[in-house]
């Protein structure tokens, strides 16, 4: 059983910032894909970006594009959201994934969430 554990979310207003961490369990982290998704109130979960394990990040939604950024720390098998300019609907349960195949292969392993909160 791989284990994925996010934190760092929490109550923020707008034009702030935060950095979401996820640390996985194992020693194959340096092999995993790394992704971050989130679910807003009322919506489906959506897909936000993610990280290859050679470093090379394929996609950022529009929405977040020049705000957020995913970078990782293999030695501390850690993954990392770092989120600026927060805007009101970015309040979402943010999600971490990990994945044992790069390109469109699906996720494998999933965290529970946190909770990111940004007011007006």
């Amino acid at each position: 059983q791989v284990q994925v554990v996010e934190s760092g979310g929490g109550l923020v207003q707008a034009g702030g910032s935060l950095r979401l961490s996820c640390v996985v369990s194992g020693r194959s982290f340096s092999a995993y894909t790394m992704g971050w998704f989130r679910q807003a109130p009322g919506k489906e979960r959506e897909f936000v970006t993610e990280i290859k394990s050679d470093g090379k990040t394929n996609y950022y939604v529009d929405s977040v594009k020049g705000r957020f950024t995913i970078s990782r720390a293999n030695a501390k098998n850690t993954a990392y959201l770092q989120m600026n300019s927060l805007k009101p609907e970015d309040t979402a349960v943010y999600y971490c994934a990990a994945k044992t195949r790069a390109g469109i292969a699906p996720y494998d392993y999933w965290g529970q969430g946190t909770q990111v909160t940004v007011s007006s």
